[in-house]
Parts: structure tokens; sequence; C-alpha cells
């Protein structure tokens, strides 16, 4: 089911400063900033040859990233994405097992334009899971 690492995600207190250090200290190739208003972040990609950073900070009085930095006031890992080939098949067969699925159960649009979902942490060792159809 699992498939490849689609991009692991970094919340950050200062996208702009944080794009700006991955492009200058790193000589990374950094995606113009995307509003996400449906989750409450501002992303950007650092393309790698095998995967992506995501970069994300909160965008609007609500988003989930704002309690995160608040305990984490210097940003840090957020969340692994992983791509599956049949989203709802995942989440039907995740469901049967006992996994979590946040939110409604339904997937959104995520950053990549794909349906994705979210997974609770405490069923996957700790670790925000997202799942992005391939």
């Amino acid at each position: 089911m699992i498939g490849r690492l689609n991009h692991v995600a970094i919340a950050v207190p200062d996208l702009k400063a944080a794009a700006d250090t991955y492009r200058g200290a790193l000589g990374a190739k950094v995606s113009e900033p995307q509003a996400e208003p449906d989750h409450g972040v501002t992303v950007v990609f650092i393309e790698l040859p095998n995967t992506k950073i995501e970069l994300l900070e909160p965008l609007g009085e609500n988003s989930p990233i704002a309690a995160f930095l608040e305990k984490n006031p210097s940003g840090g890992m957020h969340h692994v994405c992983y791509e599956v080939d049949d989203i709802l098949a995942a989440r039907d067969k995740l469901k049967a097992e006992g996994a979590r699925v946040l939110g409604d159960g339904e997937p959104k649009i995520g950053a990549h334009g794909k349906p994705v979902l979210f997974l609770h942490p405490k069923d996957f060792s700790g670790t925000l899971t997202e799942l992005e159809q391939a």
C-alpha cells in the first residue's frame, strides 16, 4: 500500500527566512510560496533529487501550525507524507486496522492538487502522517 516518500514537512515561524536559508546556505531550489487556506498554512517546497521538503507557516487564526509553533517556537518536523495509489482504499484498510484518520475522514485537496488525509500520530510512532494519492 505505502508508496514513495513524497515529502517531509517542517513547520517554521518565518517562511521567507527559512526558504532563504535553504536557498542560500544549501543552494536548494525553492518554490514560490503557496497559500493553502483549507489547511491553514502557506507552503514552499524544497526540491531534492529523490523527494521534497515542505516548509510551512501558519495562515489564519485557526491554523493547526500555530499551536505546533507555540510548543516549538523555533519550528521543527511536523509530518511525513507517503504516496498511495488509492487513498480511499488506503483509508478504509487503515481504519479497519484501528488507525485514526483525522478530521472528517474524507480526503481534502493538498498543496500538490491531489487528495490527502492525515493519520493520528499516536497510531504511527508519534509521527503525524499524511497520505497523498499518487
